[in-house]
């Protein structure tokens, strides 16, 4: 195992790794997972890791929401709190670099456990995303699965109701996988085939304890890719990674940036 501390070096390693071919000249096939790190430096709190705000404060939970109205409409307002937060922030380096790969065909998939939609807004083509714990960044009805804008249901909210689907009048919520909510399953298999299939798998910024989010490097691993993790602090996987990248995410990835 390899731990990089320094910045300069840090680039170096992750241009080598990115531009890695097999013995057919062929580049390897490309998982990318990321998690809260790659936001925070854009200026999003980290929300659902341990020390997070969902830490600190209790969670509105799926069954909650479905039976009380009174949580319904404090969930609203967290949701509201975190557009604006996320509204205000903008991609960094790190997040142009992998939709730069993802564009090209480099990257056959990003695996994010962030609800923020800076993925989209940097430019990854749906094709290539899989947003696993869902998006924050639109709503959808419970009953038919119509898609929402946030700014009609903020107009609801702030009448002191629950907003409601437009089309079949069920309950409107924010497209996140809540606390208590079970996990899309067609996200998760696809996210699992992905990493079984890797050569390369790339886990930035992910405290890689939340799960089943955490268990998707351990399934690359085991399927003999090689992991790399980038992130300030240890992780429970560290010793299955063959490289460890400890400076900050999106100073790391302006080395690869033209922008920066």
């Amino acid at each position: 195992m390899t731990e990089i501390t320094e910045v300069l070096t840090a680039r170096a390693e992750l241009q080598a790794i990115l531009s890695a071919k097999d013995r057919a000249g062929d580049p390897l096939r490309l998982v990318v997972m990321t998690g809260a790190g790659i936001s925070t430096e854009s200026g999003i709190p980290d929300f659902r890791s341990p020390g997070g705000l969902w830490s600190k404060i209790e969670p509105v939970t799926y069954q909650d929401f479905v039976r009380d109205e009174r949580a319904r409409l404090e969930d609203w307002r967290r949701r509201f709190e975190m557009k604006r937060i996320f509204d205000a922030a903008e991609p960094n380096a790190a997040h142009r670099v992998l939709a730069g790969l993802a564009r090209s065909g480099r990257l056959d998939l990003l695996i994010t456990q962030n609800v923020d939609g800076l993925h989209q807004r940097s430019g990854v083509p749906e094709d290539r995303l899989v947003e696993i714990h869902g998006n924050s960044t639109y709503a959808t009805c419970l009953d038919c699965g119509a898609k929402a804008e946030l700014a009609e249901a903020e107009a609801a909210w702030k009448s002191g109701h629950t907003p409601n689907c437009s089309a079949c009048g069920g309950l409107l919520k924010a497209a996140v996988i809540s606390f208590g909510q079970a996990m899309p399953e067609d996200k998760q298999s696809r996210a699992a085939e992905a990493a079984a299939n890797a050569d390369v798998f790339l886990a930035v910024g992910s405290s890689l304890v939340v799960q089943p989010a955490a268990q998707l490097p351990v399934i690359a691993a085991r399927h003999g890719a090689e992991l790399i993790i980038i992130n300030r602090e240890k992780t429970p996987l560290d010793d299955l990674a063959s490289t460890l990248i400890r400076p900050g995410i999106a100073e790391v990835f302006c080395g690869l940036d033209q922008s920066c």
